[in-house]
């Protein structure tokens, strides 16, 4: 399958894309974990990145294309694709649509996942990352805390609460996403295949997505 997943921070695209991989094979592509990982490596476009993601700000349009015409080409792309939370503005969705027409490839559906805000607000202030780069367990202080507190159950490191997972930092970025990102559900629900779900359980959102592809 090939989908785009839409929807404010917090409203679970990332746990419905990993529900949707183990389905047929597609591959998540999350441009946060990619940028995370840059960050930790401490790589230019890392150090670039960085700044803008404490902020809860986007990142620039040039250093996001390049890095997703890359990845989109990729081998494992060829059983299909779930875009989790990008484009994240309207230049970045025309530029996507440009970039697909360019290297022959397309969309099945994109989903909006809708969630209450003051559910989001409660998920991200209590959720708690493993700080491992290579493990980044999460965890949720309220529903699926660590076994010893502050210490990941897998790997043994610290969890931690992000810097962009703030309440501060969390206002700042749904404020972000109400005047950038939400305009993309009229963008595509003029492009057609657009289906907004309303539900905060992942289940039902896959459920959804199944019954739109008939799967």
């Amino acid at each position: 399958m090939k989908i785009m997943l839409l929807g404010a921070p917090g409203a679970g695209k990332g746990t419905v894309a990993k529900l949707l991989t183990a389905l047929d094979g597609s591959v998540q592509i999350s441009t946060g974990d990619i940028l995370r990982a840059e960050v930790r490596a401490g790589s230019d476009l890392g150090k670039k990145a960085q700044a803008f993601m404490d902020a809860g700000d986007l990142v620039p349009d040039e250093v996001i294309m390049g890095m997703m015409e890359k990845r989109l080409q990729e081998p494992d792309c060829q059983k299909g694709y779930l875009l989790d939370g990008f484009p994240r503005t309207i230049p970045q969705a025309e530029a996507l649509k440009v970039l697909m027409a360019k290297i022959g490839i397309d969309l099945d559906l994109v989903v909006n996942i809708d969630v209450p805000r003051d559910v989001i607000l409660d998920r991200l202030c209590t959720r708690r990352t493993c700080e491992n780069g290579d493990c980044q367990a999460i965890y949720n202080v309220k529903s699926n805390p660590p076994k010893e507190e502050g210490k990941c159950d897998k790997c043994g490191a610290a969890v931690i609460q992000r810097a962009d997972e703030t309440e501060e930092a969390i206002t700042h970025r749904l404020e972000t996403f109400t005047e950038k990102t939400a305009p993309l559900i009229g963008f595509y629900e003029k492009e057609g295949k657009f289906k907004n779900i309303p539900a905060i359980s992942s289940d039902e959102v896959v459920n959804g997505i199944k019954d739109s592809l008939g799967i």
